[in-house]
């Protein structure tokens, strides 16, 4: 067991000073909307939208941190961190989202009026972080997280106003602004953190029994409630039942799917839990740019089979790939949950809107896409697939450039033998430890079962 890094100066004195910072900006910044002002008079006409958003939110608000929180407990002794540090991480996160997209999108008279779909859209950019959280899981201090997240909020922000004003794309579940931009995000800080001591399976960098069970229940809530994810921001009305209907199926096949290829796979035809955890949710990926478009259900059920087969053969052979090759190393396997599923969800986004009409659509067209009110003709899928290159691009820019940032040594990472370890960050209850190597999410190790057993640590190490 290597030399903890002592965080005592280092992790209160940057969260303090990012807590301070965002109790000023709001104190000058944020104020309430009218229907949250108690200066305001009272809706009476049955308008508010707290009322048909709130649900949305708290789907939202579950899937961010319990459905991310618990997806990342797969790692067999960093439990406590990785629902501990996506608990701080998100917390942060929408206090600056908040601001951020205040900032681009909600700023009047000087001020930034917020209300339950400000809540709603600061979850989404928490999301993005805690996605890109996963790429680098266990091998990053929770100081190193924070100024990830201050930075990566940050540039969201810039990408969404990028995509969603400029180029006005449509991406009611985020396939693009969110997934597609934290996932390469991510994956490009991990290549920047490369570290070759742990170009070998780590001991700790798997899971157990247990630790999956808990995965799959971060999943759970995930697969739910992702509907109301794809569908929080929508129009009320057919547009927001659309998305619904969609990612609800889209999920289903994408979870048959997924059982068939990891059985196909494996040589013996059993089906592996990182699949069954991560894979099943890449069809709701996919699907969040065109959640609201007439893709049909069935067009749907396609989406599902399409990124099933992805996501499980991305696990099998495109992670171990990239590591091999290109020096990512990837904890959780975001590149198949969310970066290559949201930029396909900017093309298949791009295919249905291209496919627009009113013969599709009805009088509903430009209701749908709103653009065509103001640029008659444009090409609706030249304009999607611009935005999903751009995201792609300001993911790996930024990411890049935020990785060297995090790489000065002074954020108190840990050493490589000490990642993947609680008691690297956290107070844990003495036991005696037991690594159990198994197959992790990279999928290359092929010695299962062997047990390495440590010495029990006294409470003086």
């Amino acid at each position: 067991m290597g030399s903890f890094p002592n965080l005592r100066i280092r992790l209160p004195l940057v969260a303090f000073l990012l807590e301070l910072l965002m109790i000023i900006l709001f104190g000058v910044f944020v104020r309430y909307d009218d229907e949250s002002d108690a200066s305001k008079p009272d809706d009476l006409t049955g308008k508010s939208t707290f009322l048909y958003r709130y649900p949305s939110f708290q789907d939202v608000h579950v899937m961010v941190f319990m459905g991310f929180g618990f997806l990342m407990t797969f790692l067999q002794r960093y439990g406590f961190s990785a629902v501990g540090f996506n608990f701080l991480v998100a917390s942060f996160s929408l206090q600056w989202a908040t601001l951020m997209q205040g900032w681009f999108h909600h700023f009047q008279d000087g001020k930034i009026l917020v209300g339950v779909e400000s809540l709603i859209n600061a979850d989404f950019c928490t999301a993005s972080v805690l996605i890109a959280f996963g790429a680098v899981l266990g091998r990053t201090s929770p100081v190193q997280l924070l100024i990830m997240a201050f930075f990566q909020v940050t540039l969201f922000s810039v990408n969404e106003y990028i995509l969603l004003n400029l180029l006005e794309v449509i991406d009611a579940g985020g396939s693009m602004t969110i997934h597609c931009f934290g996932g390469f995000f991510g994956l490009a800080v991990s290549r920047v953190l490369y570290r070759p001591g742990l170009k070998e399976p780590h001991r700790k960098a798997s899971s157990v029994y247990h630790s999956d069970l808990f995965a799959m229940i971060g999943t759970l809530f995930l697969w739910i409630y992702w509907p109301s994810f794809n569908s929080a921001i929508s129009e009320k009305g057919v547009n927001q039942t659309r998305a619904v209907i969609n990612t609800y199926y889209t999920l289903a096949s994408c979870t048959v799917t997924t059982c068939i290829l990891s059985s196909l796979v494996d040589k013996s035809g059993r089906i592996n839990m990182v699949h069954l955890q991560n894979s099943t949710l890449a069809g709701a990926v996919a699907v969040g740019t065109a959640a609201e478009m007439m893709l049909t259900p069935y067009g749907s059920l396609i989406v599902g089979l399409i990124l099933g087969t992805l996501s499980t053969l991305g696990y099998t052979f495109i992670t171990p790939a990239l590591e091999k090759y290109l020096h990512v190393q990837d904890t959780c396997g975001i590149h198949n949950l969310h970066a290559l599923p949201g930029f396909c969800g900017g093309i298949i986004g791009a295919i249905t809107a291209a496919a627009a009409s009113e013969a599709t659509y009805g009088s509903r067209l430009h209701h749908t896409f709103p653009s065509l009110d103001k640029h008659p003709g444009r090409s609706l899928g030249g304009f999607q697939m611009a935005g999903a290159v751009v995201s792609l691009g300001m993911g790996l820019v930024g990411g890049t450039i935020v990785g060297i940032i995090l790489k000065f040594p002074i954020w108190g990472a840990t050493t490589d033998e000490d990642c993947y370890e609680d008691r690297a960050y956290w107070e844990v209850p003495e036991e005696e430890v037991t690594y159990i190597h198994t197959v992790t999410r990279n999928e290359h190790v092929k010695e299962e079962n062997t047990v390495y057993e440590m010495e029990p640590q006294s409470p003086a190490d």
